[in-house]
């Protein structure tokens, strides 16, 4: 069972979205990903960086016929990272839940 541990990192809403994207494939393109979240080539190099910085992707750069193609996957330590973050953003929403709702009148 993973352990919640909400993570500064991967919380601002373009991270998670990131890091949400990678865990639900092997691996995805820059151009996949720049559509996805809807950035810019130099905001989505940035968020890549940090997050690799990190540990939680890695990237691969290769070149495909005259064009450089870059694609990220989600490390071990990354998947872990967000496993562990959306179990506490789970836990904080539990707590905000009543137990008994209120019923509409």
């Amino acid at each position: 069972m993973t352990q919640p541990r909400f993570d500064e990192l991967i919380h601002p809403s373009t991270r998670l979205t990131l890091v949400a994207t990678l865990a639900a494939a092997d691996w995805a393109e820059f151009a996949y990903l720049k559509d996805r979240l809807a950035l810019s080539d130099s905001a989505l190099s940035k968020q890549l960086a940090t997050l690799e910085d990190a540990g939680y992707i890695t990237t691969e750069r290769r070149l495909e016929g005259s064009r450089r193609k870059v694609r990220a996957q989600l490390t071990n330590r990354g998947r872990e990272a967000f496993t562990g973050h959306i179990a506490a953003l789970q836990e904080i929403v539990a707590t905000a839940t009543p137990a008994n709702p209120p019923t509409p009148s």
